[in-house]
């Protein structure tokens, strides 16, 4: 028995070992191309010739909006992570912990709304924010604003964490004399670290990742793109032989920031997700 387990791990090994090189040989491509030195855009092989900086310069330089796309992209990211946070919060502890007329209608509603596409709005919501001057110049604060605005409906993790806190807690802070923000602040919070970090780490990526909606708000605009829009006009507007390896040394920098939190903050994602599947 002891032998057929190890031939099962080693089998086992050997695969998981060989997904791995497959799931990161594109990236390790990205990063080697990002330093080639070289011009010619796309090549035959893989380890470039000639080592060289000149593309992360590129970025850093006047002759670039990259520092600019990527900007409007942390800013965009950083606004929604902490509003939508607050509001996710807020509507959970409300949907957990009350009790009112319409309750569970309203979180059937959104149920059923969550499951019909986001890109069947686009274009009643592009027109909303023309009205409002939230496109093109103002495509920064449209999307923040759109992002923030249906939050809510994300409720359904955070929920299912907060109904794993007794709710004895809460009558004996209330027999204290807590309120309901004072029992949300000073009890469900911090007992609740991991679905906070986990829903501040998705809210962050998904505006981070952004394309679809973005390109339509921007509408050609370039200082109201963010850097998925960017990049991808980018190698379609100019030469593509010539942007290619910058493109890569942009791709570069736009993963650092998500692999960085990711890393960090990987033990209470997993929590989170965990945490919040107990219950709905």
């Amino acid at each position: 028995m002891k032998r057929k387990q190890r031939i099962n791990n080693t089998i086992c090994y050997i695969v998981l070992i060989l997904m791995s090189i497959i799931w990161l040989f594109p990236f390790f491509g990205l990063v080697l191309q990002s330093f080639r030195g070289e011009s010619g855009g796309m090549v035959a092989y893989l380890i470039p010739q000639e080592w060289s900086l000149k593309n992360y310069q590129f970025l850093f330089g006047s002759g670039s909006n990259f520092m600019k796309w990527y900007g409007n992209t942390l800013t965009i990211a950083l606004f929604v992570a902490v509003l939508q946070t607050l509001v996710v919060i807020c509507v959970s502890y409300a949907l957990s912990r009350m009790r009112f007329r319409g309750r569970k209608a309203l979180m059937n509603i959104w149920l059923v709304l969550g499951m019909f596409p986001g890109f069947l709005t686009m274009i009643c919501l592009y027109f909303l924010l023309k009205t409002l001057g939230l496109t093109e110049a103002g495509a920064v604060p449209g999307l923040i604003l759109i992002s923030v605005a249906s939050s809510g409906m994300g409720y359904y993790v955070c929920k299912g964490y907060f109904d794993t806190v007794p709710k004895a807690l809460d009558e004996a802070a209330i027999l204290d004399g807590a309120t309901r923000a004072q029992i949300l602040v000073k009890l469900i919070i911090p007992m609740s670290k991991p679905i906070i970090i986990y829903t501040a780490l998705v809210a962050f990526m998904a505006p981070w990742c952004d394309y679809i909606f973005a390109s339509y708000v921007a509408f050609g605009y370039e200082k109201g793109y963010n850097v998925a829009v960017a990049m991808t006009r980018w190698v379609w507007t100019n030469d593509y032989q010539g942007f290619f390896t910058r493109f890569c040394a942009g791709g570069i920098l736009v993963a650092i920031p998500v692999t960085v939190l990711f890393m960090c903050l990987q033990k209470y994602y997993v929590e989170g997700v965990t945490g919040g599947a107990v219950k709905g």
